[in-house]
């Protein structure tokens, strides 16, 4: 029996399950502070006599296994969890191994071995939320440098006609600035799927996700693209992503992939909504055997 966390800014998900990926058991939490929320996880996992543990974590969070600080969350504007020593609280009541990283980096890993990036050994995945973030795997490892990859933060070109001025904490009109679910509701004074129907609205959403895909694609260079989260439950995103991504390459990476069949390269998960507690789980997995 492995155990799983998917730790995200709104709600956590605890499961247990199989090696396979099967999941037995879950339940979900509001994210409140980490008095909170913790102990609620703790009691599930002491119910079960898991053998591992694997955590994604919303971010940013400290990945190096080097560091005196492993296993932390670091920068984070949510109230309470700012330097929270989220691994070795969980260590230190559950006495089992464990394998920390960051949620999306978990369900790329969930992915590549039981989702949508099942034949090949990289992808990228990134979600499109509350917030933007996403995580890689290169030749079956995890991305990983100086920290996790916070691919979500980087620059866009604005819209000539979008006046929005974005709404990241940190940089303003950076990609989760300008294209995450909260900028599309304070951009238009509705939630997104109160918009459905309105092609400007996905026009415009598409034209700054593009541009993060291509830059993605010069400097990755994956061998698929899954999207998810709230906002990409807008089927419509898709094609409309999947032309511009073309439209701004403009043949220069000229691979099958994505001069032919770029809706099989940019697809939404495999896994669905358990992309991320399924990779936790897989990471549960690598702990064991390492």
């Amino acid at each position: 029996m492995l155990g799983a966390i998917e730790a995200g800014g709104t709600k956590f998900v605890c499961a247990v399950g199989k090696e396979d990926g099967t999941l037995i058991e879950r339940i979900q939490l509001d994210t409140l502070t980490p008095e909170n929320t913790i102990p609620h996880v703790i009691e599930f996992f002491k119910k079960h006599e898991i053998e591992a543990l694997g955590v994604g974590s919303f971010g940013p969070v400290d990945i190096d296994k080097n560091s005196a600080t492993y296993g932390n969350i670091t920068s984070t504007p949510k109230p309470g969890w700012k330097d929270y020593p989220f691994l070795q609280t969980l260590k230190d009541a559950l006495h089992v191994p464990m394998e920390f990283n960051t949620d999306v980096n978990a369900a790329a890993l969930g992915e590549v071995m039981l989702g949508a990036a099942q034949d090949v050994d990289s992808c990228l995945y990134i979600t499109v939320g509350t917030g933007i973030g996403a995580g890689a795997v290169v030749q079956g490892e995890l991305l990983q440098g100086l920290s996790h990859p916070e691919m979500g933060h980087i620059l866009v070109r604005r819209h000539a006609d979008d006046q929005y001025e974005g709404f990241c904490p940190y940089h303003g009109d950076c990609l989760e600035g300008m294209a995450a679910g909260p900028a599309i509701e304070k951009r238009w004074g509705k939630k997104g799927v109160e918009l459905q129907d309105e092609q400007r609205v996905w026009e415009l959403e598409s034209y700054y996700l593009a541009q993060a895909l291509m830059q993605f694609i010069l400097i990755v260079s994956p061998k698929k693209i899954i999207m998810g989260g709230g906002v990409m439950k807008q089927k419509q995103l898709f094609p409309l992503i999947q032309g511009k991504v073309q439209e701004l390459l403009n043949g220069y990476v000229a691979v099958p992939q994505i001069l032919g069949n770029i809706d099989q390269y940019i697809v939404p998960p495999g896994l669905g909504d358990d992309a991320g507690i399924t990779g936790a789980l897989m990471l549960a997995k690598r702990a064991l055997e390492n």
